[in-house]
């Protein structure tokens, strides 16, 4: 090789150092970076549907991006109770969180859909309608205020539970019982000529136990895992309601993730809440025959002549919210009942 050739080889030569050079110290740099952080808040036990999704989630990012992301979950309030982290993860202090629909309500009125009283008779009428275009489509509601939904999360159909029996609905008058902080379920209870208290998931146990409140309602999953059967006398299987989530991101978080690990982000969540979901419908039959088998709370099964007198008594809701909700999405939801 002439003198000539070498010397214009050099150049080459030492571009192609450069660009191994730089290529280790990024290397470097990533393997020295810390991982991001990714919190995830909720409100409830760790054995509970919404609990396990969250477990699992951070198992398959961590699995997936070994190194880049760490997802650090945080159950049972805490971070944050129910009624700030929204806030929360808007000023982008937690990532991701996994509210009950009633908690957007004023982020949007439409999933005030989903607190309307017997409106999906079981939980295959409530996942037909969530994957429908319709129930698609309201996953982007709050776009506009900044929160990303990603999907739903089951808990299943709600119960009554009191210290006294529910029957029929004259027997709910004049007593306490707490709610979500929910103009639908406010209006629920108010049409049974009962008196709604909006308070936080955290204080339910202490305000059924020191009879600050006559009752409550809830899932099968929440009232054993957090023993308000043990301090409620009576649990009427009514499944008057749904009570479910969103897991939900801020705009801003999402928006910043590259395109690459967004998608597998939210591939691994939608993994995670396929296997939450899975535990919902196992855990409401195990569930509620662990608390029939305590005996600390008495289970009342309705006939359907007063099952029916307590869908008679709250129908009106559904009239009084329609122009707020849609009556085309009430009607979609109605259409999901039928197989």
């Amino acid at each position: 090789m002439t003198s000539q050739s070498s010397a214009k080889l050099q150049p080459l030569k030492i571009l192609s150092t450069l660009i191994t050079v730089a290529s280790l110290l990024t290397s470097s740099i990533h393997a020295l970076a810390a991982p991001v952080e990714i919190k995830f808040s909720h409100v409830v036990a760790k054995n509970t549907p919404k609990g396990q999704m969250a477990l699992k989630f951070k198992e398959l990012v961590e699995q997936r991006l070994p190194g880049e992301y760490q997802v650090n979950v945080f159950p049972n309030s805490q971070l944050f109770g129910d009624n700030n982290e929204i806030s929360a993860l808007l000023l982008n202090d937690i990532q991701f969180v996994a509210p009950s629909l009633s908690k957007f309500e004023r982020y949007t009125k439409k999933l005030q859909l989903f607190d309307l009283p017997f409106l999906f008779e079981n939980m295959d009428s409530v996942d037909r309608f969530q994957q429908s275009d319709a129930g698609l489509k309201l996953l982007n509601a709050m776009k506009r205020k900044g929160i990303v939904g990603l999907g739903y999360l089951h808990n299943g159909m709600k119960q009554f539970s009191a210290s006294s029996p529910l029957v029929v609905p004259a027997d709910a008058r004049g007593k306490k019982f707490r709610i979500m902080a929910s103009d639908v379920l406010a209006a629920q209870f108010l049409t049974l000529d009962a008196i709604p208290v909006k308070k936080p998931f955290s204080e339910v146990f202490t305000l059924l136990q020191t009879r600050a409140i006559d009752g409550q309602e809830n899932t099968w999953s929440n009232i054993y895992s957090k023993k308000f059967f043990e301090v409620q006398g009576y649990i009427t299987e009514s499944n008057h309601g749904v009570l479910d989530y969103m897991v939900v991101t801020s705009n801003t978080f999402w928006k910043s993730l590259p395109d690459d690990k967004r998608e597998i982000i939210k591939s691994s969540l939608d993994e995670a809440i396929a296997f939450g979901n899975q535990i919902a419908a196992a855990k409401v039959k195990k569930d509620r025959e662990s608390i029939i088998t305590s005996k600390r709370s008495k289970v009342i099964e309705l006939t359907p002549e007063q099952r029916n007198l307590w869908v008679e008594s709250m129908r009106p809701v559904w009239s009084q919210f329609e122009a707020k909700i849609g009556k085309d999405l009430i009607q979609a939801a109605v259409e999901s009942n039928k197989q």
